[in-house]
Parts: C-alpha cells; sequence; structure tokens
C-alpha cells in the first residue's frame, strides 16, 4: 500500500496514478484525506484529555472531603469521553485500513498511458519467427498425432480449461521447468518449494486481494486460497520481519503448480494450453533495499534472465513496456516477454517482471534495518522464469518438422537423456 503520507502531501498525484491505472480512486482517497482529519483531530483531543487528566490527579492528591469528591468525579468524566474517543479512533482505523488496500501504487514517469494490451509500447524483440515449407500444425494437432496432449479426458475429469500431458510432453514439461531453476542457481537464486495453499493474508500482502477474488479458488471451509503463482508465498516469505541490510538483496526461484479461475475470460483463447485453469511455473523474486536505482537494476535482471532462457531455447520473442490499464494495483511497472507462437499468427504472453517499491512490503510490514539502525521498508520485484504449458505451444510449433514429428531443443536434451526428437510411441 502506499505511505498515507504521500496521499496526504499529494492527493492529485495519487488521482492521477489511479486514472492511468483504470482503477477508479478519486472518492476513495477524499475519504482517507477526510478520516485521516479527523483521526489526527481526535488523537489531539484525546492527548488534551490525558494532560487535563494527569493535571487533575495531581490536584487530588492534595485535596479531601467535597472537593476531593468532586474531583474524583471530574476524572471518571474524562476517562469516560477518552473511552469513547479510543472507540471512535477504532472505527476510524479500520476504515482506513481498508480504504488504503484500494488505493494503487505510482506508476513510473515512462509507463505507456492506454486502455489495452494492444497499447503496450515495444521495447525490443529478438529472433526471427521460422518460416516453414510445408503445412504448419498447432500444437493440439501435433498433441494428439504424437499421443502427447489428451483435452477430451481431461475435460471429462475437470471440465474445461484443463488438459492431460503425456509421454515426452509431459517429460517436455518437467525438462524445461528444470532448465530454467538450473539457470536461476547459476545466478544466485535460492529455489523454493512452497504452498499452494495460503491464507487470506498472504494475498493481501502481495495485492491479489481485495479485488482479484474473482480470479482465486477459495477454499472456503478452512479459509485458504489456492495461488496463481508463487509470488504469493515466496514474497511474504519474510513477511513481518525485520532483516538486517547485509542480507539483502534475496533472490529466491519459487517452483509450484499455480490456479487461476479466468474470470471474465469466456470466450477468449479457449483452445489449447494457452489460457488454462492449472500450471506449473518457476518465478524469480527478489528482496532489496529501499532504493530505486536498485530497484530498476534488479528489474533489469530478472527481465535479462528470463530473456537469457528464451534465446537458449531458440524461441523469438519481444519485450512491450506494459501501459496503465495492464498494470496491477500495486505494480510500479511491468515489462511483459510475448513469444512466438506460429499457430496464433503472433506473439503470446509468457512472462511478466514487475517492481513494486515498497507496495507489497507494507502490506506484509517487510522491513531491513540498515547499518546506521534505521528501519525501512523492503522492495520488491518478481518475474517469470518459464511457465507450462504455455511455452510448450512455442517449443512444439516452431520444432515441428515435415515428417510430423518435433526436434528437442538442444538445451534441453541433457534433461531427457539425450532423446532428440519426439515421436509417436508405439503401443
Amino acid at each position: 500500500m502506499l505511505d498515507l503520507r504521500t496521499i496526504r502531501e499529494n492527493p492529485d498525484l495519487v488521482k492521477a496514478a489511479g486514472r492511468k491505472k483504470h482503477i477508479p480512486v478519486d472518492d476513495v482517497v477524499d475519504q482517507i484525506l477526510q478520516l485521516d482529519e479527523e483521526r489526527r483531530s481526535l488523537i489531539f483531543e484525546s492527548e488534551q484529555l490525558k494532560a487535563e487528566k494527569n493535571r487533575v490527579s495531581k490536584e487530588i492528591a492534595g485535596l479531601q472531603g467535597d472537593e476531593r469528591q468532586a474531583r474524583i468525579e471530574q476524572m471518571q468524566g474524562i476517562g469516560a469521553r477518552d473511552k469513547e474517543y479510543q472507540a471512535r479512533l477504532g472505527e476510524i482505523s479500520a476504515r482506513l485500513d481498508d480504504l488504503l488496500l484500494r488505493v494503487p501504487s505510482i506508476p513510473a514517469d515512462d509507463v505507456p498511458e492506454g486502455e489495452s494490451d494492444a497499447d503496450n509500447a515495444l521495447m525490443h524483440a529478438w529472433g526471427e519467427p521460422p518460416r516453414f515449407d510445408f503445412e504448419l500444425k498447432d500444437h493440439l494437432t501435433l498433441g494428439k498425432e504424437l499421443d502427447l496432449i489428451d483435452i477430451p479426458r481431461a475435460a471429462a475429469i475437470a471440465g474445461s480449461r484443463t488438459y492431460i500431458l503425456k509421454s515426452d510432453a509431459a517429460r517436455l514439461e518437467l525438462a524445461v521447468l528444470q532448465f530454467a531453476l538450473d539457470r536461476l542457481l547459476a545466478k544466485g537464486f535460492t529455489p523454493m518449494l512452497v504452498p499452494t495453499l495460503v491464507r487470506r493474508e498472504a494475498m493481501v500482502g502481495t495485492a491479489y486481494f481485495p479485488g482479484g477474488e474473482e480470479q482465486a479458488y477459495a477454499c472456503e471451509r478452512d479459509s485458504l486460497y489456492l495461488v496463481g503463482t508463487s509470488e504469493v508465498p515466496v514474497t511474504s516469505y519474510h513477511g513481518g520481519e525485520i532483516l538486517e541490510e547485509k542480507e539483502l538483496p534475496k533472490l529466491y526461484a519459487g517452483y509450484s503448480t499455480c490456479y487461476r479461475r479466468e474470470a471474465g475470460a469466456a470466450g477468449r483463447d479457449t483452445k489449447g494450453l494457452y489460457r488454462i485453469h492449472q500450471f506449473n511455473k518457476v518465478e524469480q523474486v527478489v528482496v532489496c533495499r529501499d532504493d530505486e536505482e536498485e530497484s530498476l537494476r534488479f528489474h533489469r535482471f530478472i527481465l535479462e534472465n528470463a530473456e537469457e532462457i528464451l534465446q537458449a531455447l531458440e524461441l523469438p520473442y519481444r519485450v512491450m513496456n506494459v501501459c496503465g490499464a495492464e498494470l496491477g494495483q500495486g505494480q510500479i511497472q511491468k515489462y511483459d516477454i510475448e513469444t512466438w507462437m506460429p499457430s496464433r499468427g503472433g506473439y503470446g504472453e509468457t512472462h511478466s517482471a514487475s517492481r513494486f517499491h515498497d507496495f507489497q512490503a507494507r502490506r506484509l510490514n517487510l522491513r531491513y534495518r540498515d547499518a546506521r539502525g534505521k528501519v525501512h521498508f523492503c522492495h520488491t520485484l518478481n518475474n517469470t522464469a518459464i511457465a507450462s504449458p504455455r511455452i510448450l505451444i512455442s517449443i512444439l510449433e516452431i520444432y515441428q518438422q515435415r515428417d510430423g514429428t518435433i526436434r528437442i531443443p538442444e538445451v534441453l536434451r541433457p534433461y531427457l537423456g539425450g532423446q532428440e526428437i519426439i515421436a509417436k510411441r508405439g503401443g
């Protein structure tokens, strides 16, 4: 969340941030300012009462009889008034906390204006989309012919937007995930296998709630939620702690299965493996100092890590600077990587690299102590390293061959026992 002082001192800037992100916030900011003024007034009056109570208490010690009784009754009246103030302060604080959770972060100056992902700005591209001198097959056709993907049986078991990977497709997914994890290990990341069921506090702390409840699967009986990314448990890992500056940065590679309801996505990308309810992902998470330049440096770092993985897989991609309307509540800036998918005739989003400054850390109470003993809120960042099976769309389609087989990317072959080709297995 934003610091209340930021809202108090820069209300117009905060309102402009909401408009850029297409998050209505003007009324919320006005309510916050009103409640904040009332709260500060009550705090002042309460302090005045306490001072009066102390004065009367000292006087009572030297009084007797009716005068003493009058002062005692006066103190009781002061106590009753202060109790009313404290009750009102509690109500205002609770309301303020709720409203502050609804205020978005202020996007970076170079975030493009825009209404949708069509307004994202191209930063750069790598690789040339392949040309085929034979009839192109999409990943579903390849999956069916080579007995790699089964959508109908998955739907019979689990409903729409589900899938089953079989045989070499299952092995290929595990290979690409392990490959990405190994690349991050070489960069100094600590691997983490994390819970996929979390409490509401973790969803609120990472800014998925309030506002994103419709996209999450809820286990209401247990008050738990299935995560849509390991960002949630990994970023929450140090919640409530005060780290030492010398411990930073923290570089984590979180692996998990991810779940998304895709609410509101009816009719969009319904075919194949692009928009599904369950997938696996290796996520980069960085916790660093409260420093703008350091945040920018790590944003470039996690973006480059993902690009290097795609380059090693020899998959053409482009990097987009995401417009305001496509930013989440807490994101200061986001870079999307879109990888070429032949059957779509274009690029499809496969990675999102985000920086949050201290927005998540304030919600999580994630702090560090500097060398002088001063405590600061950390900055947090995250980016996909690889997500599957969406990335398999690109791999299967780009590496298909005229005879219907699929070449395995060279960097993945060691994870598949040296296997070079995916062909239909007998039996």
